[in-house]
């Protein structure tokens, strides 16, 4: 996966890490809320230092969930709501050793139709209808990931507008999704006026 990158972080290391391990995306993607797209992709790198060689889908599931959540609250947190965003990554690393053998490759390896990988990443604890898009389109956009029927799968984000984790491709992306969501947050206030 030399030719692939991810930079959506400012980190190169922790661009890297989401390249090179899936569940370090598949974190990523599950904390990406009511954060900064940066600070959701960078919070694996840091929880990987945190945990060190437990850093995996089946370490994580296997240790007490209020162990996990220190981890998540040790300064600076990994995400705004530590607490409850840890029980999510608790859930999502159980769900991958029960059904994905703790392989969160194993979640889209060998499959060839996008409707089955959107069921799939929609199964996921703490994955609705729009993240679970959001994620199919990445996969597809930045990682090659290109099941038949992935662009129905996953509209809107198939598309060529900017508008989500799927299409940073550089740090112009970023910004160019950035100044959408934006302009899409300031259009929703305008509304509620």
């Amino acid at each position: 996966m030399a030719d692939v990158s991810f930079p959506i972080t400012g980190n190169a290391d922790a661009d890297r890490l989401l390249v090179d391990d899936p569940f370090a995306l598949l974190l990523g993607m599950l904390l990406d809320q009511q954060v900064t797209m940066e600070s959701a992709f960078a919070a694996p790198h840091r929880l990987a230092d945190r945990l060190g060689d437990r850093f995996s889908p089946g370490a994580i599931a296997a240790m007490p969930a209020e162990e996990l959540e220190e981890a998540f609250r040790e300064k600076p947190a990994l995400h705004r709501f530590p607490g409850s965003m840890a029980k999510r990554a608790h859930q999502l690393c159980t769900h991958l050793v029960e059904h994905h053998g703790g392989d969160a490759a194993a979640l889209w390896s060998g499959v060839d139709d996008g409707r089955e990988l959107l069921a799939r990443v929609k199964a996921l604890p703490g994955f609705g209808d729009e993240k679970a898009k959001i994620f199919v389109a990445l996969l597809a956009k930045r990682f090659a990931i290109t099941p038949s029927g992935w662009e129905e799968a996953a509209a809107p984000f198939s598309d060529d507008e900017r508008r989500s984790a799927a299409d940073v491709s550089s740090p112009e992306t970023l910004a160019e999704v950035r100044a959408w969501k934006k302009a899409m947050k300031a259009k929703g206030k305008g509304k509620q006026d």
